[in-house]
């Protein structure tokens, strides 16, 4: 695994590091109180002030929240407003009252290149994941999710059951939004995404792509297939937010 080496992460990041790597993996959950600074301190063996730093960090990017006499806390879950609500693919499905399953197709880890090591602001060759799923609703394919992730915000990706649960929903936990960015776009399929969605890959998709940012870092960058002919995105717009 290629990583830059520990010494060359500053320290108050690997505090920070190891702050969401705990939520993410379940340690602690949202309402849970972390460790104190002062056993942060003599954990890694640093200065309060740095402690002080990664915590604030997280706190400011509403990861955590700090109660007055009380320690600091896991935060709620806070998603930033924006014309395209980012929610689980899944609970869309359910809240139409219809039936979500998925396939893995790929599940790897990868050696950044230059273009997405760029997109990461990771130096080309460190370790990213990578997964390839099929979304269907009632049987029928209406999404080839294809999603690169970070692994210094999302540790545990690649140990998820997927079957169960969707890369969205273990985000979320693992990776707090921050920000997200997004362009929809039609296009012709490649042949294997078009086969994967039971379509003639003559036909357009609407290809979402996503990329959301958590604690400073981007987190995850997917590219999301829809049949054109079947799928249609919506949305609202809060009153007052139209110029």
């Amino acid at each position: 695994m290629d990583e830059p080496a520990q010494h060359d992460t500053p320290i108050f990041q690997r505090i920070k590091d190891f702050l969401l790597a705990q939520i993410g993996a379940g340690a602690w959950q949202e309402g849970d109180v972390i460790p104190s600074e002062q056993a942060l301190v003599k954990q890694f063996g640093v200065s309060r002030m740095t402690v002080n730093r990664a915590v604030r960090e997280l706190t400011a990017a509403g990861v955590l929240t700090r109660r007055q006499g009380a320690g600091t806390y896991v935060a709620p879950q806070k998603y930033q407003a924006t014309l395209l609500e980012i929610k689980s693919i899944a609970d869309e499905v359910r809240a139409r009252g219809h039936a979500h399953r998925s396939a893995l197709q790929l599940l790897e880890r990868a050696k950044a290149g230059e273009l997405l090591g760029k997109a990461f602001d990771l130096p080309p060759g460190h370790e990213l994941f990578h997964s390839v799923i099929v979304h269907f609703e009632n049987g029928v394919p209406i999404q080839v999710e294809d999603r690169w992730v970070n692994p210094l915000c999302a540790p545990a990706y690649m140990e998820q059951d997927f079957s169960h649960s969707t890369p969205n929903e273990y985000l979320m936990r693992a990776a707090p939004l921050q920000a997200a960015t997004y362009s929809i776009e039609a296009l012709v399929p490649p042949r294997e995404v078009a086969d994967m969605l039971a379509m003639d890959a003559r036909q357009p998709c609407l290809v979402l792509k996503r990329q959301t940012q958590s604690a400073g870092r981007v987190a995850s960058l997917a590219t999301m297939w829809h049949p054109g002919h079947r799928y249609q995105f919506g949305g609202s717009v809060p009153a007052g937010a139209m110029l």
